[in-house]
Formats: C-alpha cells, sequence, structure tokens
C-alpha cells in the first residue's frame, strides 16, 4: 500500500490518532491527525511542546502512571481512561490505548488512539440524575406516605411529635409544630375529646402594631408564604417571632447536647402555616441551616404538603369536637337529671356512642305526675344527628305533656300519634309509656309500646318480659292502642332501656334480650343504683349505639337489714370527656349511700381529681372501680396513658396543677401499670380525715 495513502487514511480517521517517538525519554509526539487537532486544539508542533504531558498532565492517579511506564517498557499494549487538557483549559475524558511500533525487537514508536468518552459520561451522568431524582421522589412519597398514616390517628396524644420526628429524620434537623388559640404553643398532638394536647411554654399574643411581624402575618392569613427568621436575628419584643426564635433556640441547644452540634445553634428557622378552612390554626417551624434556597425542591413540598395536611386534620377535630358537644349539650339539655321520686328507688342512666361524630335520639323521662303517680317513658329516635336529637326533644315535650292530663298509657300514645302525624317529624320512633299507680300501699305498673323493646320485670330473679300492648311506631298507629298491666310486690325491679345495651354486631335483638335477662337474674343488688351499675359493667363496656337505661325498683322493708348483701364493687366505662368527670362524682354519691358510707363529700372531691386527671391527660375510655373495703372507699381509675402522675405546686401563670395534693390530703394513693396504660388508686377513710366533723 503507498505510504501516502495510508498517511490520507490515518488522517481522515475519525478517531483522534497521535504518533509518539519511543526513542525520546518524554515520547514526543511526531504526528497527530486532523480528529486529535480537532478535539484536543493541539497541532503536532504544539503537542510535541508538551514534552510527555501526554501522561504526566492526565489527573491519573501515581499507580496507574507507574502502570503505564511499566508497560512502556516492556512493549506492551496499554490502555487507560484519563483526562487532559485541552488547549482551551478545558478537560477532555477519554480512552487512551497506546501499541507498541516494532522494527524488528525494538519498540520505535507508539500509535495513541483515542476514544472521546464525553457523550457517555454525559449520558451516565443523566442517568445518575435521574435515579437520584426518582430516588428523592420515592423518598418524599415515602415521608408524606408516613405522615398521612400519623395524621389519621387523631386520637394518638403524640401524633403531631411523631410527624416533627418524621421530618426531623428525613427532610430537616429539627422540627415543632405549634397552634395558635390565643396565642402559640408547642402541640405534640390532638386527643379526641380533649381539644388539644400541648405541652412547654406558651406565647400569648400581646398588643403591638398588627401587620409588622412576619410570623404574625402568617398567622392572620396575610401572606401564604414561609417565613424565614434567622436565630441570631432581632426582633419586636412579645411577638410571635420573637417568640419562636427564643424556643426554637431554646429545643436545638437541648438536641446539641444529644447530638454533639454546636451549644450555640445558628442559620435560620422556616415557618409554614397550617391553613384550616377559614383561619391559619398554627405553624410548623423547622430548622435549616441555609434557608430555604438550600432545600431540594422535594423536601420543600414535603414540608408544605405535611404543613398543609396537619392544618386540614386540626381543623377538622376541632370541627368533630365542636359538633359533637353541640348536639350532646342538645341532648343532654332535654334530659332530665337524676330522678327523685316519692316511695320508689329510681336510677337513671344515658351515654352517647363515643364513636358516633353526632348523638343519637335515645331519651327517657320519669316525672312524679301527682304524689300516687309516677311516670315512667324511655325511647329511641332514629338517627345520630342534631335531627334526631330534635326530633326527640318534640316527641319528649308532647308526651310529658300528655301524661299530666292522662295518667293511661294507651291513650296517651294515641293522642300523641294524632299530634305527631300533624307536625310531620321526619324520623321514625319507638318508646315505652308506663305510669306507676300506689294504691293502698301497693303498686301497679300500668304500660303501652310503640315499636320499642318491652321493659323487663324481675322478681325473685325470675324475669319477665311485659310484652303486652304493642303496636307500631309513634305516627303510624292507625290501631287503638292498648294497655297492659301488672301488679308489683316490694323488692320487684323494672327495667328500661334502649337497644344499645344488647345490640352488637356479633349478635342480634334475641340474643341481646337473652344476654340481658341471664344478667338481670343474677344481680343480688338491693337499690336501683346498685341493679343500674352491675348491668352496664356487664353488658355495657364497648356499645356500639347510644344508651339510655331506667331502673325502677319498689323498696321492700328487709333492705335496711339485708344490705349487706349488695355487692360491694362496682365498675364503670367512661368517655374520656369532660361530662364524664360529673357523671364519676355523682356514681360515687349514690355508690356511697346505697353502701352506708359516709361522709361521701372527700370521695367525691377525690375522684372528681382522679377521673379529671385521666380526661386531661390520659386519652381512650376512662375505668372507674369502687370497692367497699370494710374500712373506706377505694376507688381505681385507669386509662389508656402509661405515663404517671405527678405531685406538683401547681402550673406557673395559669389556674390548676394542685388535683394529686389534694388527694394525698384526702387519702393514701399509688399507680401501677395495666395491660393498657396505668391505674391510679386511692383508699378514702372518711372517718379519720381532716377536717371531717365528729359525730354526735
Amino acid at each position: 500500500m503507498p505510504v501516502d495513502l495510508l498517511d490520507r487514511a490515518l488522517r481522515a480517521a475519525a478517531v483522534p490518532i497521535a504518533l509518539l517517538d519511543a526513542t525520546g525519554s518524554d515520547l514526543p509526539v511526531v504526528w497527530v491527525n486532523a480528529a486529535y487537532e480537532k478535539v484536543t486544539g493541539y497541532d503536532a508542533d504544539a503537542a510535541r511542546q508538551r514534552q510527555g504531558a501526554f501522561v504526566e498532565d492526565s489527573s491519573l492517579e501515581p499507580t496507574d502512571i507507574r502502570r503505564i511506564r511499566e508497560a512502556l517498557a516492556a512493549g506492551r499494549e496499554v490502555s487507560q481512561t484519563l483526562t487532559v487538557r485541552r488547549a482551551d483549559g478545558s478537560r477532555l475524558t477519554c480512552r487512551a490505548v497506546l501499541s507498541p511500533v516494532l522494527s524488528g525487537d525494538e519498540v520505535t514508536h507508539w500509535v495513541v488512539a483515542m476514544q472521546d468518552l464525553t457523550e457517555q459520561l454525559t449520558h451516565d451522568a443523566e442517568q445518575a440524575a435521574l435515579v437520584e431524582a426518582e430516588r428523592r421522589e420515592r423518598r418524599s412519597l415515602g415521608l408524606v406516605a408516613q405522615v398521612s398514616d400519623l395524621i389519621m390517628d387523631v386520637d394518638d396524644p403524640h401524633a403531631l411529635r411523631e410527624i416533627a420526628a418524621v421530618l426531623r429524620r428525613g427532610v430537616v434537623g429539627w422540627a415543632q409544630f405549634y397552634l395558635d388559640d390565643g396565642g402559640l404553643r408547642p402541640a405534640d398532638g390532638i386527643v379526641a375529646g380533649q381539644g388539644l394536647s400541648g405541652r412547654g411554654a406558651r406565647h400569648r399574643n400581646v398588643l403591638q402594631p398588627r401587620g409588622r411581624d412576619a410570623v404574625q402575618l402568617l398567622l392572620d392569613g396575610q401572606s401564604d408564604h414561609p417565613v424565614e427568621l434567622a436565630l441570631d436575628g432581632s426582633y419586636a419584643a412579645g411577638s410571635p417571632s420573637a417568640w419562636l426564635v427564643l424556643h426554637a433556640t431554646e429545643q436545638l441547644q437541648a438536641l446539641s447536647d444529644d447530638d454533639g452540634a454546636p451549644a450555640r445553634p445558628n442559620g435560620q428557622i422556616a415557618v409554614f402555616a397550617l391553613p384550616g378552612r377559614r383561619r391559619v390554626l398554627g405553624v410548623l417551624a423547622v430548622h435549616v441551616g441555609g434557608g430555604l434556597r438550600g432545600l431540594e425542591p422535594a423536601a420543600l413540598t414535603v414540608l408544605d404538603l405535611t404543613a398543609r395536611r396537619v392544618g386540614l386534620v386540626v381543623d377538622n377535630a376541632r370541627l368533630y369536637e365542636r359538633e359533637h358537644r353541640l348536639a350532646e349539650t342538645l341532648q343532654r339539655a332535654m334530659l332530665p337529671e337524676q330522678a327523685e321520686v316519692d316511695g320508689l328507688d329510681v336510677w337513671t342512666y344515658y351515654a352517647p356512642n363515643s364513636e358516633n361524630a353526632q348523638v343519637g335520639g335515645d331519651w327517657y323521662d320519669v316525672l312524679q305526675v301527682s304524689p300516687d303517680v309516677v311516670g315512667v317513658v324511655i325511647g329511641d329516635v332514629v338517627g345520630h344527628d342534631v335531627e334526631a336529637a330534635a326530633a326527640m326533644g318534640q316527641l319528649r315535650s308532647v308526651v310529658r305533656s300528655y301524661m299530666f292530663d292522662i295518667t293511661t298509657p294507651g291513650p296517651v300514645l294515641e293522642r300523641v300519634d294524632q299530634l305527631v302525624a300533624g307536625m310531620r317529624v321526619p324520623r321514625p320512633a319507638g318508646l315505652v309509656l308506663s305510669t306507676l299507680t300506689r294504691c293502698d300501699g301497693a303498686w301497679q305498673v300500668d304500660y303501652s309500646r310503640a315499636g320499642h323493646l318491652p321493659a323487663l320485670l324481675v322478681r325473685d330473679g325470675a324475669v319477665t318480659a311485659l310484652d303486652e300492648a304493642a303496636g307500631a311506631l309513634i305516627g303510624f298507629g292507625g290501631k287503638p292502642r292498648t294497655t297492659g298491666s301488672a301488679a308489683l310486690r316490694p323488692g320487684d325491679v323494672l327495667l328500661y332501656y334502649t337497644d344499645g345495651l344488647i345490640e352488637r354486631r356479633d349478635r342480634g335483638l334475641r340474643e341481646g334480650l337473652a344476654a340481658l335477662s341471664s344478667v338481670a337474674s343474677g344481680i343480688t343488688a338491693l337499690d336501683a343504683a346498685g341493679v343500674g351499675e352491675e348491668l352496664l359493667s356487664r353488658l355495657a363496656d364497648h356499645p356500639e349505639d347510644d344508651v339510655a337505661v331506667v331502673v325502677v325498683r319498689v323498696p321492700a322493708p328487709q333492705d335496711s337489714l339485708s344490705r349487706a348483701r349488695s355487692p360491694r364493687r362496682r365498675r364503670w366505662s367512661l368517655p374520656s370527656e369532660a361530662a364524664s368527670i360529673g357523671r364519676a362524682r355523682h356514681a360515687v354519691v349514690r355508690t356511697c349511700q346505697a353502701w352506708g358510707i359516709p361522709d361521701a363529700a372527700n370521695a367525691e372531691l377525690v375522684v372528681s381529681e382522679l377521673v379529671a386527671n385521666a380526661v386531661l391527660h390520659g386519652y381512650g375510655h376512662v375505668s372507674l372501680q369502687l370497692y367497699d373495703t370494710g374500712d373506706g372507699l377505694r376507688i381505681e381509675v385507669e386509662d389508656a396513658n402509661p405515663t404517671p402522675p405527678v405531685t406538683t405546686d401547681g402550673h406557673p401563670g395559669r389556674v390548676g396543677g394542685f388535683g394529686m395534693q389534694i388527694v394525698e390530703r384526702l387519702a393514701d394513693w399509688g399507680w401501677r401499670q395495666s395491660r393498657g396504660g396505668k391505674l391510679v388508686w386511692a383508699k378514702v377513710r372518711p372517718a379519720s380525715l381532716p377536717g371531717t366533723p365528729p359525730k354526735t
């Protein structure tokens, strides 16, 4: 092949090629092709002047340079990925293959063929960037999923703290939620039925020029962008920004003790609004050393979504609480207090199903029509909402008004049917109406049923259903209503109830009635309260519907002589809400009266403090148990929070905090862990309490 043809072919090759002189110590360049000049910017003369820089100036590790020189000395072909400097100062990453040119057994030249790796590296970098972006997106989605799971468990008093911990592990160095209730305060979670749980110091809004503080603008809804606050910045005294910076600094310093971070935190905190439907409910503060600009877009998205979702859940929790309390207040306002009637022992109970957002239409009424006539009614309007409660109120008023006019139940229900048909009450309702009449010292019950479960008569352990005089639901009585009757004896017990006491998902009404009859036949309590509380402890631990119960007992002459046979243990399952405190006090007073325990006021105060602590600081249902120990009353209160009670000297700056001190003055007390949380007990000895007046 002609030499000039070979030269032209090599010069025209698209692969950068250079020829090095092997006889020179620095391998000088003697020839390059056009592709080499184009890629590197050096012609043969310029490349020759570099004097060995081809190997030395290539960003190679010393071990790679040594390997190349050993191969060159041995005359072996060698390849290496290296980075060389172009004429314009930029860098070229390529794969260089050095092949020896032999003359006999002697290497006279080296041919260098170079493969430009720029496109491949660019592609690899793009792929790596895509993989990293996908990884960040998956991580962000995972964080959002964790936050969503935690947010859904609003009953957990530490839900917000757990969310802040998730953000700390995956996004920022520190995070804390603050809720605005007349001032910012750190919040750990939301407890259903108790409002919002919080801890630590609290910022209170003070009079200051509105609109000047960045965080205040955020809380007022005048700004919807995150706010950055420098930890070493200066802010107006009393402003939420100043308080947030101070509180964040204290929290970060506390973290530094555990993590070994600088004692004095620096950088900035970013503040995100927690928006509700109509107002901003608080803020999420996070520590960002380099500010929001230093955060990845995915991290910023996670923080923004978290703040918005938490705000919505807090708003929903408050809306639920407001509606629940509104409906319950409405219904309780329509129910009578514990009835006191002449000649009969009466006990009443009502509790809404705490799982429902509203309360329903269950109701009862006990009224003294005349000295010798007592009216008892129990009913149920279909539904669990304000409309059901309103319909219940209408029916209760109608029935009550007619009972004072007519004392025979059947005719009363006929008149109620006529009026309800004209009123167009939107919900169907069932009820049992009865009158108890005293004549010559004996009692007789007359009753009529309108689509409701029959009352039960318990006599000497035998249970009889008062199932006569049955008729259609109220408003659907096209036929005359009949009236059933039964003579009562001393010691007889009448049980009125709604289906929430006996009906469950795993059993029907027939099985529920059998269970109620079985429990009622075995009760030995000699007072209506004892009968009722034992029914609740056996049948209403976990009701799935509203529960209303009325127990009426005809006193017997031997009651006072046989009172010791009455059970000396009673138990209640109470919802974790403020109304349970009053119910617990009432239960203790009735129990002390039934058991003949004097000075019930001390026990009432002790149980009030214990149940109040369980409602305010615990969560889940509250269990109350009372025991007659022979020398006093033992009170046990159990809730699902395992944190033990602590005796304090009050809460600085606000009312309260002396509850356990009161308990210590009035009783011996202690606590222990239970399977579901903790149990706090107190033993009250009324006869030896300070301040108890001596008996005369």
